[in-house]
């Protein structure tokens, strides 16, 4: 479905059902998507609410270009499934996600990372 594609806009809704789109950086993982975020990002607070998400290929800016699909987002807690999806991140980006680590790590935020499972429906 993403075949090819670096940037995924994900759609998150409010409590109030607005829909607030994010371009991420995903790779597939067992069946879906993973991705990562910082841990307070809003995104992540939305996601704790409802699981309810749309997806679709983008550039860096979140332009779309890519037909929606309806998903269903999730927070993943198990430490063998964040070390799976990092290994699939590292496998898709590379140096630019050994960099984004590297910063992360420096500036303190790598430890309060937020790593998402994304499956379309």
């Amino acid at each position: 479905m993403l075949e090819g594609e670096k940037y995924l806009s994900l759609i998150t809704f409010r409590r109030d059902g607005r829909e607030v789109a994010t371009p991420i950086w995903f790779a597939n993982d067992a069946g879906g998507l993973v991705a990562f975020s910082a841990g307070d990002a809003g995104k992540v607070k939305r996601l704790r609410n409802s699981p309810r998400a749309r997806v679709a290929a983008c550039d860096a800016r979140g332009r779309v270009h890519g037909p929606w699909h309806d998903a269903r987002a999730e927070l993943i807690h198990d430490p063998a499934a964040i070390a799976r999806g990092l290994a699939a991140l590292r496998t898709k980006y590379g140096w630019l996600m050994v960099f984004a680590d590297f910063f992360s790590r420096l500036s303190g935020r790598y430890q309060k990372r937020a790593y998402l499972r994304v499956v379309p429906t």
